[in-house]
Formats: C-alpha cells, structure tokens, sequence
C-alpha cells in the first residue's frame, strides 16, 4: 500500500493569485465534468473564476457570478441530504495523484470559524498532475471518503472521493482549480488575452461543455413544507413533508446567481388551479450570490384538500422572464 501523502496548501490555493495564464492548452488536456451529478436538476456552477485584476469581480462572460479572487469553480449540490446521500468527485482529466488530505470535519464555516481553518482553506482535497504543467485541484470533500493515494495514476471520470462540508464553505459543493505552471488558468477561457468576452475556446470535452451552459440566474431548490423555515433548516435537508392534516402548506425556493434590479413571484396553486399562497420580491438593490423565500397559508379547519400543488417561481431581469421553474407536489 502506498503512503497518504497530505495536501498541504498555503491559503493562495484556494483564493490564491488571480493572474490567469495565457498559454493555449495542450491538444491532450480535456477535461470532462468533476461531479457525479446533472447539471441543471441536482447540481449548478455557484462560482466561477474571478477574472478581474483589481478589486471588482468578473467572471468569463463578464457577468459577476464570482466573488474577489475566485480562483475555481464551484459545483453545489442542494443541500446536506444530497451530501449524506454521497456525490462523488471525479477526476477531470487522466493523470497522477500527487498529494491527498482527508482528516478535516464536515462542518460549516460559519459554526467553526476562519481561524479554524486557516492555511487549510481547502478542506479534504486531491490534487492530480496532468502532465506537461498542467494540474487539477478538488476542494472540500468529505471526510474519510477520499478513495486514492499520492502516486495513483487516475483515469478521466475516476471517483477521487465525495462532495463534502470541509474547509473555508459553508455549503456542500466541490470547489475545482485548474493550474498550468502553478498559475490558475480558467477551464472556461484558458487564453483571455484581449478579446473581452468573446470566448475563443475553452478546456471542456464536447459532453462537459454541452451541460456547463453559462446560466445568469438558475433557481437551486424548490419544495413544499409545512412551516415557515430558515435558510440553515433548507441548507440540512431534513424539511417534514406536507400531508392533507398539516398545519400549513409553505412553498420555498433558493435562486442563485441574481443581478440588481431582479423581480421574483413564487406562487403555491391548489390542485383546483387557485393561488393559495405567494410572494412578490421587489427589484433587488444589488446583485444577490443567493436568495430564498418562501409563501405559504395556515390551515384554518377541515384538511387541506388531496390533489396536486404546483408551485411556480419566475425570474425577471429587464422585464424578460430569465428563470422559471414548476413543481407539483401530490398530497
């Protein structure tokens, strides 16, 4: 057996330096998606590389999903069910493990503090070696899940562990740095040399760049409960689902992604087609990196009658819908 190496990064790699290397690619590096997951139904880009120099953010298509020196993507899932329910990390591209660490809790941030993980930012982590300078980095993963060992060769698509809670986040999700030369290079636009935001290539295979569509607003969970909730009670997953005798109906929603001057309507529709509920937010001051809500209606009396609930929820930006999603609930 192979000794564990440990991952033993400074603070730079995970928010490191935001010098973003020019150099193309070689022909050989493609990378597919690092997560066992579907973009777009149970997983979404919460972040992408932030791509200005200065203080402002901007990521590839000069939008702000990103926040001051994002030096990754992060690929979230819902919640901590998902988690507790295993979603593997894959290796993005063929290569050699080069160093792992696996010893940190899966514990939020915001319960344990910076300090507490200061200099170890990334949590449980793998880095693999890709050849020619080129190299992959997968943050935050659980504890005691990591499945390699420095020295692997891994092959594209392999599982390296599970998306975890450790390190500097305080939500579920994988966090992937591509470096070339120890310099971060942007998988989405690895030559950013003066062409705005006109991406003339990227690094992605075929399959990767179809489900990674750059998405300006993209709704993360929606659901029916049976009380008004926190966004801690949504982030757990544990939510008791609504029957016919439960005390409330409450919809909720969480959207990522939201630009100043967005408008939301979530709306709960009893099976009879009427609105039982909902909630009109107002244009936002300021560009939101996420946002929940929720609307519901106590019972009054007899039970809620059986059927089919729709909740509905719609993004406006500049008076056109960008995001919209139903759900129907059988009760």
């Amino acid at each position: 057996m192979k000794a564990k190496h440990l991952l033993l990064f400074a603070t730079t790699a995970l928010i490191g330096s935001r010098a973003v290397d020019s150099a193309p690619p070689p022909p050989s590096l493609q990378l597919q998606v690092p997560i066992a997951c579907e973009i777009g139904r149970n997983c979404e880009i919460q972040n992408y590389v932030d791509r200005d120099p200065g203080s402002a953010v901007t990521d590839y298509a000069c939008a702000s999903r990103t926040y001051e020196a994002h030096n990754g993507i992060d690929f979230r899932i819902p919640d901590m069910a998902s988690q507790r329910a295993a979603v593997a990390v894959l290796a993005a591209a063929p290569g050699t493990v080069v160093s792992i660490r696996d010893a940190m809790d899966d514990i939020s941030v915001k319960t344990i503090g910076i300090a507490a993980v200061k200099g170890r930012e990334c949590g449980n982590g793998v880095v693999v070696d890709h050849g020619a300078g080129w190299e992959s980095q997968y943050c935050h993963m659980a504890r005691g899940s990591i499945s390699v060992q420095a020295g692997d060769a891994v092959r594209a698509g392999q599982p390296l562990g599970r998306v975890g809670l450790s390190g500097f986040t305080e939500y579920p999700h994988l966090h992937l740095t591509v470096r070339k030369g120890g310099r971060v290079v942007d998988p989405f636009d690895p030559d950013p040399a003066d062409h705005g935001c006109k991406v003339k290539g990227d690094l992605w295979s075929p399959a990767a760049r179809k489900a990674l569509v750059y998405k300006r607003g993209v709704v993360l969970n929606i659901g029916l409960t049976v009380q008004a909730i926190t966004a801690d009670q949504l982030e757990d997953g544990r939510l008791p689902a609504a029957s016919t005798a439960s005390p409330a109906l409450v919809a909720y929603v969480r959207v990522i992604g939201l630009e100043r001057g967005d408008k939301q309507l979530l709306e709960l529709w009893t099976p009879d087609g009427t609105v039982l509920a909902s909630n009109s937010i107002p244009a936002l001051d300021r560009a939101k990196a996420q946002w929940f809500t929720f609307a519901g209606k106590k019972r009054s009396g007899a039970n809620w009658p059986a059927g089919d609930y729709a909740i509905t929820y719609t993004l406006m930006r500049a008076n056109a819908v960008v995001a919209s999603k139903r759900l129907t609930v059988k009760i």
